[in-house]
């Protein structure tokens, strides 16, 4: 039996978890400046620390209708398609450890192409938590635009 450490994350109602080891750090959301001509899954970018990172809405990503940006709202910077991009999620909400037998196999609802990036579903009691594969979130035509 395994364990893993999981970021949770909340866009609208709903609960992510994200993989430590693939969170580099999470930072208020103050804003992105927005670049002409970036794909359209960018948001824009940020300077953090001096290094420029682009920055992608999660909620848009998934197809969901973006929300207006609060107090509440972060930024998780972390490493896919082999750079790091800041995700903007509504809240962060905690981390735990979860132990594999505690994660379910994504339905056959959620299975289509689209999906890959779900690695699986977690209970947290009564909570459900959508695991995500940030390493399957982008396509390799989306990565090789984000390394551009």
């Amino acid at each position: 039996m395994g364990e893993f450490q999981v970021v949770v994350c909340q866009l609208a109602d709903e609960c992510y978890g994200l993989d430590i080891g693939s969170v580099y750090e999470i930072i208020r959301f103050r804003g992105s400046t927005t670049v002409p001509a970036s794909p359209a899954f960018v948001d824009g970018v940020i300077n953090l620390r001096g290094r420029i990172i682009p920055v992608v809405d999660l909620a848009s990503r998934f197809g969901m209708s973006r929300g207006e940006a609060t107090k509440s709202t972060r930024i998780i910077v972390a490493e896919t398609a082999g750079r790091r991009v800041g995700l903007v999620v509504d809240a962060v909400t905690e981390v735990f450890m979860l132990s594999d037998e505690a994660v379910e196999p994504t339905p056959d609802v959620a299975s289509g192409h689209d999906s890959t990036y779900i690695r699986g579903i977690a209970k947290l009691g009564e909570q459900l938590v959508i695991l995500l594969d940030l390493s399957a979130l982008f396509s390799e035509q989306d990565a090789a635009q984000l390394a551009a």
